[in-house]
């Protein structure tokens, strides 16, 4: 009776154990090819003279005007860009000691092509404006990613502009 006691005490003592197991396997890939892009900038017109001791003067048909400057004529617009008018310039005092500086910036017309087609991943077309930045964009050629359930992941390079990323986590968890 002893015996029987002992044996169902032990058998009633013995409770299962709980745990949960959590396995997770995350598997992924991700390809990617670039876009061709352009971004175009008109630059616009400007002009500057300065000096000492020289005198301007603007000719307009068979009239010279003396200290008159030219530069841009605002009233007279081709494509989106204004004309110049010439300032001649002579020295004030001869003999004496002059200085002169002229700039002149003639800015971008409006273009008639204002978009840009890709094909084949490579721009066609360019704007041909002042500031202009230009990227091809990429060519999928090979590219390639293979992912396999049994955890084996890989790929196949592409052509310039391509780009390509694996992952493979394991998680195992025991409560």
């Amino acid at each position: 009776m002893t015996r029987t006691l002992l044996v169902l005490g032990i058998t009633l003592l013995a409770v299962p154990a709980q745990a949960q197991i959590t396995h997770r396997l995350v598997q992924s890939a991700q390809v990617s090819v670039d876009q061709a892009y352009s971004s175009a900038k008109r630059i616009g017109s400007s002009y500057s003279a300065s000096g000492s001791n020289v005198t301007p003067s603007v000719t307009s048909g068979s009239t010279t005007t003396s200290g008159a400057i030219g530069g841009l004529n605002l009233g007279s617009l081709t494509s989106g860009v204004p004309a110049m008018v010439d300032t001649n310039y002579a020295v004030t005092t001869a003999g004496s000691a002059f200085s002169f500086s002229e700039s002149a910036v003639i800015g971008d017309t409006i273009s008639s092509a204002t978009e840009v087609t890709a094909t084949t991943g490579t721009v066609d077309d360019l704007p041909t404006y002042g500031e202009v930045v230009t990227g091809s964009g990429g060519v999928k050629s090979t590219l390639a990613a293979t992912n396999l359930s049994s955890g084996i992941m890989s790929v196949t390079a592409g052509g310039a502009g391509t780009s390509a990323i694996l992952s493979n986590s394991m998680e195992i968890e025991i409560d």
